[in-house]
């Protein structure tokens, strides 16, 4: 593997991690338990409390946090992302964060900047680290990241990425499952994250749910908990904190909870037989995290709060009846969904008394961590509560070895991220998802001898993480690497008259058309085209590179397949199988009804056809 490593810090000696470990160390030799709590499944509590004992009340209130922060460096990031940190988050740089704030944890996003390439993620992991060790009483931190897979995903190519959720759920296998979080989660440990926001254990019910829909294993309440169950185990054996989201229960919403407020209208009954049972199946399997959703569930609490700030829904049922004792952390309290009923300052001492333990990326840093201290203060919150969550938060990075081996080694990555063994075990798990829904006149497989000129056009949607597609340019060279000559054209998720004219033209000079479709309502510009290029009498083989919906409003497609996503791995496996390299093998994980009734259902869970 080759990388461009930018980060500015460089890999720690042994003697500087010995020197910033000190500290812990002595703290364990104190309670009498210097044995690694890393080989330790439960760690000993008597080490954390006295870490916790000498703790003083900003250093408690800072742990509870997780941060964002720009930068590809935790000590020299780009001017960009210094002027971004001080208007945000009024400091420098992520060190400086740590610095002011004493931040338990920090979140990776893309954009910002944190996932470049793999040493540099590795590099900045570490000055992370060290600039947390190196304050007084300092710990490590917790690094995380939604790193889904699919239509989620933070870190990029050269890294090994999988097909994500839906997809996995078409292949229905509780190995595959199993095998993504265990190579996912040595790659992420190896880049010095240790708690990843996945699995997605919402039943994805509703079709028009904006937000959740291909990030969710299906509409089976129980296949999706089979296969969440698995991929907890994958994680957790790799020595990552998998977390199971978005607890009680996103799929069945028509509003995103970053823009808006959903209201779920699930009965109790209800709320027990489809949405409770992925996350009582992820908490058999010993998940480490759950995250909660902003979303009103009135038939649980019907006060009118998003459950991420209610005492009936974290405390009565999560800790309560579902008798978790784990982490819990936010949804992040930038969205609109928990930001509607109450202002900045309240949202976070709401949320701790309603049983959260870790704070999720607040708007203001500065608002919620002075709020949390007054609350303390005044009386509203005890000292004690918060020590529960900080147990509860050491006890994680504890079972997770931080405390005792913060630090990653770049020959750690080289050796473990993006592998060929990794990458080939992500394309024969992507072989097995993709779904052949209609196959009229047995069109596929394609021959190269019978269609030779292969036309690829449809929508490009931006690459989850950056470093893939574009879709229709991915297709084209994978069939083109199959033997077929063939020449991609971008036509947009919005195609214009002018573009759905010139693919029209261009599908004169080959024998088939190949259509990559995103989400298509029946008004949309892609449903144009399509009919369009099913009316040039050449044949046309759709592929939905998201939801598998498409097919409802696009009856006149001879031949149809679903990838579920748009990235590279899935798209590969789909050329595959147009040209009969592989067997589609996937079956639907959700039904697809009729697009003027819904009532109606036109494939059901379970279809799929092969050759």
């Amino acid at each position: 593997m080759h990388h461009t490593g930018t980060g500015s810090t460089a890999r720690p000696s042994r003697r500087t991690v010995l020197a910033a470990t000190a500290g812990l160390t002595a703290a364990a030799t104190v309670s009498g338990t210097a044995h690694a709590a890393a080989q330790d499944k439960k760690p000993d509590d008597q080490r954390l409390h006295a870490l916790i004992s000498r703790m003083t009340l900003e250093e408690k209130v800072g742990q509870l946090f997780v941060m964002r922060v720009y930068g590809h460096s935790a000590t020299a990031p780009d001017q960009a992302d210094i002027d971004a940190n001080l208007k945000e988050l009024g400091v420098r740089t992520a060190a400086e964060l740590i610095a002011r704030y004493r931040v338990g944890g920090i979140i990776y996003f893309t954009w910002a900047h944190n996932t470049r390439d793999p040493r540099q993620i590795a590099d900045l992991s570490n000055g992370i680290q060290q600039a947390s060790l190196g304050q007084s009483r300092g710990l490590p931190v917790l690094i995380s990241t939604d790193q889904e897979h699919g239509a989620v995903c933070r870190v990029g190519k050269p890294a090994t990425l999988f097909p994500g959720a839906m997809a996995i759920g078409a292949g229905g296998s509780r190995t595959d499952a199993r095998t993504l979080g265990r190579i996912s989660g040595a790659e992420l440990r190896a880049l010095g994250i240790r708690q990843d926001y996945s699995p997605d254990a919402d039943v994805n019910v509703n079709p028009a749910n904006p937000v959740i829909g291909v990030r969710s294993f299906g509409a089976d309440p129980q296949a999706a908990a089979d296969l969440v169950a698995a991929e907890v185990r994958g994680y957790q054996a790799a020595g990552v904190a998998a977390t199971a989201k978005h607890f009680p229960g996103h799929g069945d919403t028509a509003v995103d909870s970053h823009f808006g407020f959903p209201v779920i209208t699930h009965s109790r009954e209800l709320w027990e037989k489809l949405d409770a049972v992925p996350f009582r199946a992820a908490i058999r399997a010993g998940i480490d995290s759950v995250m909660t959703a902003h979303i009103q569930f009135p038939a649980l609490d019907d006060s009118g709060d998003p459950a991420t700030l209610s005492h009936p829904v974290l405390t009565g049922i999560l800790r309560g009846e579902l008798g978790y004792d784990g982490v819990v952390v936010t949804d992040s309290l930038g969205m609109q969904g928990v930001r509607t009923k109450y202002g900045d300052d309240r949202v976070p001492v709401l949320a701790l008394k309603a049983g959260v333990d870790q704070l999720l990326n607040p708007p203001s840093i500065d608002v919620a961590f002075k709020a949390v201290l007054a609350a303390v203060r005044e009386g509203e919150l005890t000292e004690a509560r918060l020590d529960e969550s900080i147990l509860r938060i050491l006890r994680l990075k504890a079972k997770l070895g931080l405390l005792d081996r913060p630090y990653v080694s770049t020959d750690d990555v080289d050796r473990t991220v993006g592998t060929p063994r990794h990458l080939r075990a992500a394309a024969r798990i992507a072989e097995r998802t993709t779904t052949l829904l209609v196959n009229e006149g047995g069109l596929l497989p394609l021959s190269r001898r019978t269609h030779p000129r292969l036309l690829v056009v449809g929508a490009d949607p931006a690459s989850p993480s950056g470093t893939t597609g574009p879709p229709t340019g991915v297709l084209a060279a994978a069939l083109t690497e199959l033997g077929f000559t063939a020449t991609a054209l971008s036509t947009g998720t919005a195609p214009s008259d002018a573009a759905v004219a010139q693919a029209v033209r261009a599908a004169q000079d080959v024998d088939a058309v190949v259509v990559a479709t995103y989400n298509v309502t029946a008004s949309s510009g892609q449903k144009t085209l399509v009919d369009r290029l099913v009316g040039t009498g050449r044949p046309v083989v759709a592929v939905a590179v998201r939801n598998p919906y498409d097919i409802a409003v696009l009856p006149a497609v001879g031949s149809y397949l679903a990838t579920y996503s748009w990235t590279d791995v899935e798209l590969r496996a789909a050329a595959r199988v147009i040209t009969g390299q592989v067997r589609p093998r996937g079956k639907l994980p959700v039904p697809v009804q009729r697009a003027d009734d819904p009532t109606q259902v036109l494939y059901p869970i379970g279809h799929g056809l092969t050759y």
